[in-house]
């Protein structure tokens, strides 16, 4: 398969979901998705980082960071709060240990 059709796939799976999400932007959620949604952003942020800070090799380090941002995050519910307190503890636990 050459790269032209790759390129293309991919353009056309962007493009159909783009188009189907303005598509169903004039509609209103009910309340159980919007409920739903609220939890996506936290659940891809902690697909991506909690693998990566298991099997590294400063893992407890970056389980008490990851600790404590899920704390941050679970009292503020903001996850940019989360971000800068896990990256300062983790930041402060690596200067420290």
């Amino acid at each position: 398969m050459s790269a032209v059709w790759i390129i293309l796939g991919m353009w056309a799976i962007t493009f159909a979901t783009r188009f189907v999400g303005l598509r169903l932007s004039g509609w209103s959620l009910t309340p159980f998705w919007r409920a739903f949604l609220e939890f996506v952003p936290p659940s891809v942020f902690a697909a991506l980082v909690v693998p990566s800070s298991v099997n590294a090799p400063d893992w407890p380090v970056r389980l008490v960071a990851l600790a404590l941002a899920g704390v941050a995050l679970w009292r503020t519910g903001a996850l940019w709060v989360g971000l800068l307190v896990g990256m300062g503890a983790y930041w402060a636990l690596r200067a420290v240990l």
